[in-house]
């Protein structure tokens, strides 16, 4: 590679990208050099604790060496076959993914990234029902490619249409801080909680015609958009109604997946086995590129005298595909699935604690090692500190405070996400947690009294 001072790296950089989710103006990227464990460090040396695995998917932990490994092992032997070639990894992650994901999910089709995955498994979807509506719910973000955009319910659609794929029909989550049917009672049972949305839900398949819905889609953990975990029953539910009226149930596992709530899969919690399940970041734990589809088999044997009329370049990959594997090796070998189920009510701890210091939190929710707390101006009318769809100065003064002092977080609106990698240690935990504790001093000299 050529040689370059870190001192270049910003200024080239910013002479030449063309940044996503940002007007260009305005990016201020962190110029990083390396990363490890937990953390990663910028070109003057600072390190940054990583409470957010990146971009949710450094699942097992940064510059793991088994993983880098298996991947210059790969480029050396076959850094490339094209997809109609079958490969010793494309073998190999098969049978583990099998092994691993719930029921009878064991075909897969190998995409590039989370977003192409729910595009395929639409696709899929369609064609084996010979029906094209989608429902998906609002609190959902499925991609940034124009079908996934299109599956996706939060504003960040708004910006593309009309233009993006159409048949998609949002309906709500079952969100208990922010219930529109639960106002006047919010202490309601989880049991009640469920029926009501589920109600919701069958309503909105009548409304539409069971007959025109190929499936439904769901996030079944919703994750930027606030780490919204269902109540009991509901995932059943779901599943039930999808059942009843003959609909494909498709959970997208992308950010939920690989041990992130404790589990393999998110579903696991709720012993239900959808019919299609997409997946990538934790997948490879972001050191290579790589989606999946995973299907029932009765809908990959639909496919045996029909084409499937879609492809990727890239499709099954082999030095993805020997990031895979090593990465659910490590999982594996590390129990970090088993980690994160343990860790989990000790990072509840963190966040209850947190939540009862300081009055400008209204909320605070986790499974395994997927946490947010969710930011108010008052805590008996909900008003959040930084209104829906925009993220005002004092969320990003409480950003900044948080970099300054070396945590890295990913803020949504006025949620702030807690998405550490696995590894991750109770004093790690407490590292961060009195960086957090400190900055939320900002966000309670807003609060209403």
């Amino acid at each position: 590679m050529q040689e370059l001072s870190n001192s270049e790296i910003l200024p080239l950089t910013l002479k030449h990208s063309f940044w996503t989710w940002s007007a260009q103006g305005k990016v201020s990227p962190i110029p990083i050099t390396r990363a490890e464990g937990v953390y990663f460090w910028d070109v003057a040396g600072k390190r940054y604790l990583d409470f957010n695995s990146m971009v949710m998917c450094s699942n097992i932990g940064h510059s793991d060496q088994r993983v880098i490994n298996a991947i210059v092992e790969q480029a050396r032997q076959l850094p490339f076959a094209g997809p109609p070639m079958a490969t010793k990894p494309r073998a190999l992650l098969g049978k583990l993914l099998a092994d691993i994901t719930p029921g009878d999910l064991n075909r897969f089709l190998f995409t590039l990234g989370g977003a192409d995955a729910n595009e395929n498994a639409i696709k899929l979807a369609r064609a084996f029902t010979g029906r094209h509506k989608i429902l998906a719910r609002y609190r959902s973000y499925h991609g940034a490619t124009s079908g996934a955009m299109a599956l996706t319910g939060d504003p960040r659609r708004w910006a593309w249409e009309p233009n993006l794929m159409p048949g998609v029909v949002h309906f709500l989550d079952p969100y208990r801080y922010r219930s529109v049917f639960h106002r006047a009672n919010p202490d309601v049972s989880d049991t009640e909680l469920s029926q009501d949305y589920l109600n919701h839900l069958e309503e909105i398949i009548m409304l539409e015609g069971p007959e025109t819905i190929a499936a439904v889609l769901i996030e079944t953990v919703t994750g930027t958009n606030g780490i919204i975990i269902p109540p009991q029953g509901y995932i059943q539910g779901v599943r039930k109604l999808c059942d009843q009226y003959n609909i494909l149930l498709i959970t997208d596992e992308v950010m939920s997946g690989f041990g992130r709530t404790g589990k393999w899969f998110a579903v696991d919690h709720w012993d239900v086995t959808p019919d299609i399940l997409t997946m990538a970041k934790g997948l490879t734990s972001g050191y290579a590129p790589l989606g999946a589809v995973a299907l029932r088999d009765e809908i990959a044997e639909f496919f045996n005298e029909k084409v499937f009329q879609s492809g990727l370049t890239y499709n099954a990959h082999p030095i993805s595909l020997a990031a895979a594997i090593a990465n659910v090796q490590v999982l594996q070998e590390d129990n970090l699935i088993e980690r994160s189920f343990e860790m989990g009510p000790v990072l509840r701890r963190f966040l209850t604690d947190l939540g009862e210091n300081h009055p400008s939190v209204g909320e605070v929710r986790s499974i395994g090692l997927f946490g947010v707390i969710e930011l108010v101006k008052n805590r008996e009318t909900k008003e959040p500190l930084s209104p829906f769809n925009t993220s005002n100065p004092e969320m990003e003064q409480i950003r900044n405070s948080l970099l300054r002092n070396g945590l890295y977080v990913y803020t949504h609106w006025h949620t702030i996400l807690i998405v550490p990698p696995l590894i991750i240690t109770e004093n790690q935990l407490k590292e961060g947690f009195e960086v957090l504790d400190n900055a939320l001093e900002i966000a309670d000299t807003l609060v209403n009294s």
